[in-house]
């Protein structure tokens, strides 16, 4: 029972990541699984071929859209300082 209360007491406090930028590296695993679930659902049928297509191309949008709004907050802090 100790070692459930003990596992449990580990969602209680936030995982200290950080704000390095290769901390946002952690965001990648998150964003592979919510396109995995996404596509999961709004497909209608699914086959391993185009699963993994879809998933792919929704993966490397959010990766670009994402990058693209790093560029945009690394721009307008560059001109504000």
């Amino acid at each position: 029972m100790t070692e459930i209360i003990q596992i449990l007491a580990t969602f209680t406090s936030p995982e200290n990541i950080g704000t390095t930028p290769q901390s946002v590296f952690w965001l990648l695993p998150l964003a592979v699984a919510g396109c995995v679930v996404y596509k999961a659902m709004k497909l209608p049928e699914i086959r391993l071929g185009i699963f993994l297509r879809e998933v792919f191309a929704l993966l490397a949008f959010l990766i670009g859209l994402l990058f693209i709004i790093v560029l945009a907050l690394f721009a307008v802090t560059a001109i504000s300082t």
